[in-house]
């Protein structure tokens, strides 16, 4: 566990004391019943976090929708972060970021038979899905741990290994937007972006400072990573994933280019594969404009390879697919790296079979 505590800003830790009363007095206010929790009549699953940043929502939401696509009817709600609307909106294939927000974006258009919503009120969010679609079956909620205002049938608390709540403090000295203790309202923890030697021992050392309730359920995810895919694919064979094999055999130069939270794990998983010649990192869900794309071509010409590459996120793909890059062997240059979740210790069919459970019951 070295390396993985943070360093608090001293200097607000008397907000974070007045923060965390807020929180506190919310929660009680919800706990006595003064405020309502809704619960509906159909199942409800809340995937959220009590850290700010990163902690891999969209890949789980995903394992989520990949495992019961196929068996019942989902919805995804999500409140659209950085949208530019206000509006409920179910989304289309025709919806942008700036309507729905990227990571919604990205959900569609992976799964185009999925319903997918945004709404910053969820329980009017519910409604608005239980209205307009017939024979709904399960409705996922994107990153709605704190929105207490719904009563979900299973919570999951996603937690990032590198950053973990026991050496963390409240915002604004720290990153939590709860206490340590509100993670015990969840069903089940999930330990996301772990590394792939994670020991038996680590492991349960992580768990011991984490001192979930017995009720809770812990699992270990990490990352896989997959071949590099075309962000601009086209008719002419510029559409399917690149093997790494081939872009290292033709000593491939690579510019990274990212605007996510974290983006070490991606550059470790690269750096097994391929020589990252240059980097950009932009904040998390940057919203590229024209001086970005000029900026990365610029760096782009500098590196002195004839075979070489742009490599970014899934999510940054998305928002940059929706800019006008008017040169075509540029356009030709970007690729983006698909990402999953791997369950650990053989946890998957744990998870599986907890998710079953609650959904036969449920329904």
């Amino acid at each position: 566990m070295a390396g993985l505590r943070h360093i608090a800003r001293p200097a607000l830790l008397p907000l974070s004391y007045l923060y965390g009363l807020a929180v506190q007095v919310r929660n009680l206010l919800f706990d006595l019943r003064i405020l309502r929790s809704v619960k509906f009549g159909l199942p409800v699953i809340s995937v959220g976090n009590i850290t700010v940043g990163g902690t891999g929502k969209t890949p789980h939401v995903e394992f989520l929708i990949n495992l019961l696509k196929n068996e019942y009817k989902i919805a995804v709600l999500s409140r659209g972060y950085r949208r530019k609307t206000k509006n409920f909106i179910l989304a289309s294939s025709k919806s942008g970021v700036t309507d729905i927000g990227d990571e919604p974006r990205q959900m569609k258009l992976k799964f185009p038979d999925v319903h997918v919503a945004v709404e910053r009120d969820r329980v009017f969010g519910v409604r608005k899905l239980i209205e307009n679609i017939p024979k709904l079956d399960l409705v996922i909620l994107d990153d709605a741990f704190q929105h207490r205002y719904i009563q979900p049938g299973l919570s999951i608390l996603l937690i990032d290994y590198n950053r973990p709540l026991f050496t963390d403090y409240l915002l604004p000295a720290g990153n939590l937007r709860e206490p340590v203790r509100c993670a015990k309202r969840a069903d089940i923890i999930i330990v996301t972006k772990c590394p792939d030697n994670l020991s038996v021992q680590e492991r349960s050392d992580f768990i011991v400072r984490l001192h979930p309730a017995r009720k809770q359920d812990v699992f270990f995810t990490s990352y896989t990573y997959g071949a590099p895919v075309p962000v601009f694919p086209d008719r002419y064979g510029l559409q399917y994933p690149v093997p790494y094999r081939y872009l290292r055999k033709l000593r491939t130069g690579v510019l990274l280019v990212t605007g996510i939270a974290n983006p070490l794990p991606l550059r470790q998983f690269l750096d097994q594969y391929l020589r990252i010649d240059d980097e950009i990192s932009f904040s998390d869900h940057h919203q590229f404009e024209s001086r970005d794309i000029q900026q990365i071509k610029n760096r782009f010409k500098t590196i002195e390879l004839v075979e070489k590459c742009i490599i970014v996120t899934e999510k940054d793909a998305v928002r940059l697919q929706e800019i006008d890059i008017p040169d075509k062997d540029f356009r030709k240059a970007f690729y983006y790296i698909p990402v999953e979740v791997k369950f650990q210790a053989k946890g998957e069919k744990h998870f599986v079979k907890k998710v079953y459970k609650y959904l036969k019951k449920a329904l």
